[in-house]
Order: C-alpha cells, then structure tokens, then sequence
C-alpha cells in the first residue's frame, strides 16, 4: 500500500491516494496516517482509489473509524474512482450509504 496526501485549501479538505492493498498488514498504517491528518486539520477527507487493488474488511473498518471523528465535525468522507469489483465490496456492506462515493468518468 501507498498513500500520498495533500491539504487543498480551496475544498477545505485532505486529498488522499491509496494504491496498491489495503489489508490487516498494512491497515494500522492507513489508519496512523489518517489520524495524524485529523490531528494536523480536522476537516472532510476525499480518498482517491484509482490505483487501489484491494481492501480487506479491516481496511474498511479503518475507514469506518475514521469516518466517525471526522463527523464529530460535521464533515465528510468522499471516496472517488472506486474500480466496479472494489465499488461492489461498499454497496454489499452498505457502507455505500454512510461514505459518499462519486464515479468519475
């Protein structure tokens, strides 16, 4: 797993890439640097997913939690370029209606 980030000071939000697996390896990773974020500008988050292969259900609870302190500030979490079998994953756990999830052309 590889995740790059950036403040866009216009959305008044992070933008995160994840690329490559997110599992229980590597999912404290994921949720160390989220938080860190949150700790830095607790603000929405948009989590790019167009190089992402894999994400297990701990990847998804990482989410979960993190979902859960950026709302504590009436923010959100979007979830772009979600790959159709990734994509199937949120709609299969509902968690397609929790996370605003855009399909970009």
């Amino acid at each position: 797993m590889n995740i790059t980030h950036k403040y866009d000071s216009d959305k008044n939000s992070w933008e995160v890439t994840l690329s490559g697996e997110v599992d229980v390896y590597n999912a404290p990773v994921l949720k160390e640097t989220l938080h860190g974020l949150l700790d830095e500008k607790n603000t929405d988050i948009i989590i790019d997913c167009k190089e992402l292969k894999y994400i297990d259900s701990t990847g998804l609870g990482v989410l979960i939690g993190v979902l859960k302190r950026v709302k504590d500030e009436d923010g959100n979490i979007t979830i772009i370029n979600l790959k159709p079998y990734i994509k199937k994953i949120f709609t299969i756990t509902d968690l397609d209606k929790i996370f605003l999830i855009e399909v970009q052309e």
